[in-house]
């Protein structure tokens, strides 16, 4: 019965503290929502942790969740998964690296053809790989679609700030697909 509720159903049957209805929530978000969570954070057992608190803070405030049309929860859900992430990252700020303005990205982009040949798993571990800082403006900006003014506000930094990170992130992604793509030219 639960698996066929509609999205606003289901919330509806959450906030009824229906544990039926919340396991139905659980397994039908549980895996975007770790995806998500590990674009942020690198370690898989930080973003399994995440998703976690993220589902649970979830169920807790899903009294306030308003139904807007289909897919609705589920960005509701990612917009508390994304806010517990830059929480977690800021309270781990000491850890980033220092912004550098003087930075110049001098390298041409990669085509589509050229990044369509690379393995997504490969693009998703470069992503990984990023510098906290870098990875997070470059999901914030590339993937969830914030602008750098949102982007500054969100994190504490510069507009400029956001925007130079996200060149730099840009700049060490751009050095590994060309790195790639020479390797697999031999």
């Amino acid at each position: 019965m639960y698996k066929e509720l509609d999205e606003q159903t289901l919330a509806r049957y959450c906030s009824l503290k229906d544990r039926m209805a919340d396991d139905e929530l659980y397994r039908r978000y549980a895996v975007r929502v770790y995806m998500l969570c590990c674009r942020y954070l690198r370690d898989e057992d930080d973003a399994k942790d995440l998703m976690l608190e993220t589902l649970i803070q979830a169920l807790n405030k899903i009294d306030t969740f308003k139904y807007t049309g289909k897919g609705s929860l589920y960005a509701w859900i990612s917009r508390i998964a994304i806010n517990m992430a830059l929480n977690q990252i800021k309270r781990h700020r000491w850890r980033m690296v220092p912004l550098d303005f003087r930075s110049q990205d001098n390298l041409p982009e990669p085509t589509e053809e050229e990044v369509a040949e690379i393995p997504k798993e490969k693009l998703r571990e470069w992503i990984a790989e990023l510098p906290i800082m870098r990875r997070t403006v470059f999901n914030l900006y590339c993937i969830d679609g914030y602008s750098h003014q949102e982007i500054g506000k969100m994190l504490g930094i510069s507009e400029r700030g956001s925007t130079s990170t996200l060149a730099k992130a840009r700049k060490e992604l751009k050095d590994k697909i060309q790195r790639y793509l020479k390797e697999q030219d031999r």
